[in-house]
């Protein structure tokens, strides 16, 4: 069975950072290319951030220059690092898969970037 697990979400202040942290299991991690999704309130999920088996990245214009996207094939996981955060990533993250035939959701973390 396959599961996502995120965390590392939370209030920080306008140039800052956070660490997001996804925990994969049921699955063989090494084979799949890995996502960040994001969705703010009243807006459509969006993609942020994408990290291939062979650890090639791509990410949102957006975000470009201050997120970095990585995994550890090892224990499982894949991070998002988020600096100089502004409000407008405010936003609920989720890790996201494609396997067997369908794409897996995390339960998403709370991103929220306010003074």
């Amino acid at each position: 069975q396959v599961q996502l697990v995120e965390s590392g979400g939370g209030l920080v202040q306008p140039g800052g950072s956070l660490r997001l942290s996804c925990a994969a299991s049921g699955f063989s991690f090494s084979g799949y290319a890995m996502m960040w999704y994001r969705q703010a309130p009243g807006k459509e999920r969006e993609l942020v951030a994408a990290i291939t088996t062979a650890g090639q990245t791509n990410y949102a214009d957006s975000v470009k220059g201050r997120f970095t996207i990585s995994r550890d094939n090892a224990e499982k996981m894949v991070y998002l690092q988020m600096n100089s955060l502004k409000p407008d990533d405010t936003a609920v993250y989720y890790c996201n898969t494609w396997w067997g035939g369908r794409y897996y959701w995390g339960q998403g973390t709370q991103v929220t970037v306010s003074s």
